[in-house]
């Protein structure tokens, strides 16, 4: 386990934002990296991120709740505002915010295609960019962590092309900005996971939850702390020599 490799408080006195923390892998990745002593920003568009950050808080986590839209530039501005304001500065950043769809390609309206993509890769591309630059300006180094998926290295009859094709866009943009970014000691890497127990499994029908299940070789769902563990290792000094990377979280459905 990656996590293993990560000696505990090892982000101890750092400062991480994590998008679309609201629920799901988001909110799960949030208190991996609170556990680990970072001080942490829960963005989302879903005011009941503001309910996890104060859970946090009340944990004795060092956290912030902003309401805010990833595709939005503006907003963007705003967050790392927030979070300079209330914790100085900002080392890590993890991009999970994500709008999923499984609409068939003949049935995926141009609003739909446009509202998929501006969350998920014009979001990122805001994202690096935005806390990159601080980063940069910084002089300190940083982690940036894109979510990308499985659907984004191989078709799949479980999500829309247009999740698909911005999952994979994650890719090209982790590759560009890790390249733009590495004089500065900034590493930028992707995780890749694949049947992940959540929101999405659980808005699947049994027999399609059963058919998914059938085609992993570890024969199980993953979990979302395993998840987080892996964004927790990139996030971490033991990946300090990796940027430019996507590791795969999805049970062994791909292998290379």
């Amino acid at each position: 386990m990656l996590r293993s490799a990560v000696p505990p408080g090892a982000l101890q006195g750092r400062v991480a934002i994590v998008t679309g923390a609201a629920q799901g892998l988001g909110a799960s990745i949030a208190r991996t990296l609170a556990a680990a002593g970072a001080q942490v920003v829960l963005a989302d568009a879903n005011a009941e991120v503001l309910q996890l950050a104060q859970r946090l808080s009340d944990g004795g986590a060092g956290s912030l709740g902003v309401v805010a839209d990833v595709a939005i530039e503006a907003h963007w501005e705003g967050l790392l505002r927030d979070a300079v304001d209330a914790f100085g500065c900002v080392d890590v950043l993890v991009n999970n915010a994500a709008r999923t769809a499984s609409t068939s390609l003949w049935d995926i309206t141009q609003d739909e295609w446009d509202a998929v993509m501006a969350v998920n890769l014009r979001g990122c591309f805001l994202g690096c960019r935005t806390v990159g630059r601080h980063m940069r300006e910084r002089g300190r180094g940083g982690r940036i962590v894109n979510l990308s998926s499985l659907a984004g290295q191989q078709a799949s009859p479980a999500t829309g092309v247009h999740y698909a094709a911005s999952k994979a866009g994650i890719l090209a943009l982790t590759r560009s900005f890790a390249a733009e970014f590495a004089p500065d000691a900034i590493t930028v890497n992707a995780v890749a996971p694949a049947a992940i127990e959540g929101p999405m499994l659980d808005a699947l029908a049994a027999d399609r939850r059963d058919s998914l299940l059938a085609r992993i070789p570890l024969g199980r769902f993953g979990q979302p702390d395993e998840v987080g563990g892996a964004v927790l290792f990139l996030a971490s000094d033991a990946a300090g020599f990796v940027t430019g990377a996507t590791l795969d979280v999805n049970g062994g459905r791909l292998m290379r």
